[in-house]
């Protein structure tokens, strides 16, 4: 019987190595190491300054890091050329924590605003031009995915509710139909009730698309919900990763303070200098 030759691995749809990021002498990566599967929906915890949005803000571009390597389906962010990394950018949909909607613009416009900036337009077969009135008509088929009637879109974001917001946000991350689609915080300032409707819109959105997602949270019942996986950051290192649903009892000491949070253990709070 002869052997079939095995096919070959396939890559993490974004793989980091070795990164680092400091801010003057404050040390907030150290290292990070991480695989983040294809179609997999990823949670990073950990406190407060740990560098979690630090990490997503690396990965977005949005801040250099000074050594180590983020590659997004095989390609190294960090060293393609300009144009190409901003196409890489540009399959990634992101939730704000505050939601970060435009006060100028109407609800509907909010939604569609990657469809119809020019900088940020993505054409092709998949990603077709779209005039104003398509935009908002598109607009008002996502608004109705989040729980939301069209006609919201007509409302200034300053006339909705935190909730409400937290939709429309949502529905403005997934408009452009991204393979990888980062949430910061998404319960942040919601009601445990309303925590979970978004938590259960992110899954929902997620596994329409197929898309590969990574969280930051400190809501456990949120990480739990969303997540496949999780990993823990704790001073800028990535010091345990397993499946979501083992945070409560990982075993491991660090992971257990914090999931529990338990004031004593082997997480001290530092003291500001």
């Amino acid at each position: 019987m002869t052997e079939q030759a095995s096919s070959p691995a396939r890559s993490p749809k974004i793989r980091i190595r070795g990164l680092y990021k400091s801010f003057g002498s404050k040390h907030v990566l150290n290292g990070v190491d991480l695989d983040v599967e294809e179609g997999t929906s990823f949670v990073i915890i950990g406190g407060s300054g740990t560098g979690k949005s630090v990490l997503l803000r690396c990965i977005l571009g949005l801040i250099t890091p000074d050594a180590g390597t983020i590659e997004i389906d095989g390609r190294n962010v960090l060293s393609v050329p300009q144009r190409e990394r901003e196409a890489m950018i540009g399959e990634i949909g992101m939730l704000f924590q505050n939601g970060a909607l435009f006060d100028s613009l109407t609800v509907w416009e909010n939604v569609s605003f990657a469809l119809l900036a020019p900088e940020l337009r993505r054409h092709s077969e998949t990603h077709p031009r779209l005039t104003r009135a398509q935009a908002k008509i598109r607009a008002g088929e996502i608004l109705n995915q989040v729980g939301l009637d069209a006609s919201v879109g007509d409302l200034s974001p300053s006339e909705l509710s935190g909730g409400m917001q937290k939709r429309v946000g949502l529905a403005r991350a997934i408009a452009d139909r991204p393979k990888i689609l980062f949430f910061d915080e998404p319960t942040t300032g919601l009601d445990p009730i309303m925590g979970a409707v978004i938590d259960g819109l992110i899954v929902d959105c997620v596994k329409q698309m197929g898309s590969t997602a990574i969280a930051i949270t400190h809501d456990m019942a949120s990480a739990q919900r969303i997540g496949d996986e999780a990993a823990m950051l704790y001073k800028g290192r990535l010091v345990w990763q397993g499946p979501a649903s083992s945070l409560m009892n990982s075993g491991n000491p660090l992971v257990d303070q914090f999931t529990h949070g338990r004031r004593e253990g082997p997480i001290t709070m530092e003291l500001r200098r």
